[in-house]
C-alpha cells in the first residue's frame, strides 16, 4: 500500500496540497477578520463575533443568521430620516373630537367646529392648550397674572408709562413692570 501512496503522491500533488491548504488557511483568516469588521460597523460586539467565527464555517454561519440587518451608519440615517418624517407631520393633526385631519395652527376643526387651541387675548395668535405663557407677546395665558419664576433671566423693565395704558392689557401690563 505504501508503493501505491508513493506512486500516487508525486512532489507535484505535494506542492499542489501545500498551495490548496495556504489558500484554505488564507480565506479563513480573512473571513474570520471579515466577520470581526462587519460586526464593528454593525455596532456588535466585534471581539465576541471574531471568536465565533474562529469555529470553522459553524462560526460563520451563525454570525451570517444572527447579525444585526443594517450597518450602524445605515441605522442612523433611517433613524434621522423617521425623526424628519415625524417633524413634517406634526404640522398635522387630527381633532380629538371627530378625527378628521387638522393643520397646527388651526383654532378650530373644520369639520365639527370643536375648539382645538385658545387664542391669546393680547396679540391673536393660536396657544397650544399646555402653555401657560403667550410665546408671541409673554402675556401669562388663562387670565390669571402668574409670575414667572425660574432662572432665567428677565427683560430689563420700563419705567416710561405705556402709550396703551387704558384697557385691561395695558393695566396687566403696568402691574407686571
Amino acid at each position: 500500500m505504501s508503493e501505491l501512496m508513493s506512486q500516487f503522491i508525486t512532489p507535484q500533488v505535494q506542492g499542489a496540497f501545500t498551495v490548496l491548504m495556504v489558500m484554505v488557511a488564507a480565506i479563513y483568516v480573512l473571513v474570520v477578520v471579515w466577520v470581526a469588521r462587519d460586526a464593528y460597523q454593525r455596532g456588535s460586539l466585534w471581539w465576541a463575533w471574531a471568536l465565533v467565527a474562529l469555529i470553522p464555517v459553524v462560526g460563520v454561519i451563525a454570525y451570517l443568521l444572527l447579525r444585526p440587518s443594517l450597518l450602524q451608519v445605515d441605522r442612523s440615517e433611517q433613524e434621522l430620516e423617521i425623526a424628519l418624517k415625524q417633524r413634517e407631520l406634526m404640522k398635522y393633526g387630527e381633532c380629538a373630537n371627530c378625527g378628521y385631519p387638522v393643520e397646527a395652527d388651526y383654532v378650530v376643526c373644520p369639520n365639527c367646529h370643536q375648539r382645538l387651541k385658545n387664542l391669546c387675548s393680547n396679540c391673536g395668535h393660536a396657544l397650544d392648550p399646555a402653555w401657560s405663557v403667550c410665546p408671541y407677546c409673554a402675556k401669562p395665558v388663562g387670565g390669571s397674572s402668574r409670575r414667572r419664576s425660574g432662572s432665567a433671566p428677565s427683560r430689563p423693565r420700563r419705567t416710561t408709562p405705556q402709550s396703551r395704558s387704558d384697557g385691561p392689557q395695558g393695566r396687566g401690563q403696568q402691574e407686571e413692570q
